[in-house]
């Protein structure tokens, strides 16, 4: 199946954003969910780690970081903190530091199932009565999360590079856009290590990542998962043939 590479490049402007990107709660569920924690007893210490190591990744990336990230990590911090004291012996009753958080997280989740249910509910009647759709396609990656991406990238970035001198390189996102689609255009399927070259330089990485986000963006390619938290796969969109890239 074959992708007019250049329809794409000559008529749209490239602008990748995320418009719908997970919150900082969302961020704190995956990782509760990838260590396997139970979210009454969260230990601290390794998810203010593991949450700021997922920011070091954004700024890297040059993802805008929402102020409410932030404000959580001072929030993780100040909780992690709290709990190094040592406790008075006549204080040993006291409140859990992490009992808000977790209060939050829990009434969160309700919302999030309550907005899924609707989701559903939404997606049978929708099909009754469909509507048209438009060029302005809210960002979805289907089942998978962002934070999923960012795992994926960040374990591109821990491959020890070769360590020689290379030149100042200038690398576009049309072109990396252009690669992707010839690989997709050979393969049915191509697992999101395989984008990137051994020795890959880190502008590169970037580069390749913003790419990729762009193709999910525009729905003409698709990322899914075959288990939770298993290897990315990349695979054209079904209906790419007799969509517009306009």
């Amino acid at each position: 199946m074959f992708i007019n590479q250049s329809e794409i490049l000559n008529n749209h402007i490239l602008q990748v954003a995320l418009p719908v990107f997970e919150g900082p709660l969302d961020l704190l569920f995956y990782l509760i969910k990838q260590n396997k924690i139970d979210i009454y007893d969260i230990p601290i210490a390794l998810i203010t780690k593991q949450y700021l190591a997922y920011l070091d990744i954004m700024k890297e990336l040059d993802i805008n970081i929402a102020s409410e990230f932030l404000l959580m990590a001072s929030t993780l911090i100040y909780i992690k903190s709290k709990m190094l004291l040592p406790k008075p012996e006549q204080q040993d009753d006291e409140d859990d530091p992490r009992q808000e958080l977790v209060d939050q997280l829990i009434e969160y989740q309700q919302f999030k199932e309550a907005s899924k249910a609707l989701k559903e509910r939404y997606n049978v009647w929708s099909k009754a009565y469909p509507r048209k759709t438009s060029n302005e396609e809210e960002f979805s990656i289907q089942e998978l999360s962002i934070f999923d991406l960012l795992t994926a990238i960040k374990k591109i970035f821990d491959k020890p590079a070769p360590k020689i001198y290379i030149p100042q390189e200038t690398v576009r996102v049309e072109e990396k856009i252009e690669e992707i689609l010839n690989v997709l255009n050979l393969k049915k399927s191509v697992v999101f290590d395989e984008l990137f070259n051994p020795g890959v330089t880190k502008l590169e990485i970037i580069v390749t990542f913003l790419a990729l986000l762009e193709l999910l963006r525009l729905k003409i390619v698709k990322a899914y998962q075959e288990k939770p938290f298993g290897g990315i796969l990349i695979n054209m969109e079904d209906n790419n043939e007799s969509r517009s890239y306009i």
